[in-house]
């Protein structure tokens, strides 16, 4: 029996409210991906520049990555991806405004079990990956947000002391 390949090509852009410098600190960090991408349940160094990933989105299928550093310098930060994808993952991070902008894009191939279902369920998984991204979105926003000006609390005022 042949065995079973699918390509996936993802392209998606975004803005941060961070200097280049800060979003690029944040994606070369891999070990720490987990503290702001839910998606990302586990990372462990493999040496300098490689790591492995464990990724789940929203379908019960934890992908087992093993990523190792192209580059990790501005203006693009990309790592090649081998284990259940292989291929290449790039974000080329630019000023704009008062923050940044990633260009995300990712290019793999998926075999195995993800390659067979992909030959039925390509709408179900990159729907899946879109989720995936969304996380990674909003988790890095909330990551690189501006912290709130110093001596002033975030959330309700407290309550005046009783008579």
């Amino acid at each position: 029996m042949a065995r079973v390949r699918a390509a996936y090509s993802f392209r998606d852009s975004w803005t941060v409210d961070a200097a280049p410098a800060r979003v690029r600190d944040l994606v070369v960090d891999l070990e720490r991906y987990p503290r702001w991408w839910p998606q990302v349940v586990a990372v462990a160094s493999l040496g300098p520049d490689d790591a492995w990933v464990l990724c789940r989105s929203a379908l019960p299928y934890t992908l087992d990555l093993v990523l190792h550093a192209v580059t990790r310098e501005l203006p693009v930060l990309e790592v090649r991806v081998a284990g259940d994808l292989t291929g290449t993952v790039r974000f080329t991070v630019a000023a704009a405004g008062s923050g940044s902008r990633l260009d995300f894009a990712q290019r793999v191939e998926v075999g195995g079990a993800l390659g067979l279902a992909s030959t039925l369920g390509r709408p179900l998984l990159s729907w899946n990956h879109r989720r995936m991204m969304r996380g990674c979105r909003d988790g890095m926003r909330a990551a690189l947000a501006p912290a709130p000006p110093s001596g002033r609390q975030s959330g309700p005022a407290p309550a005046p002391p009783a008579p």
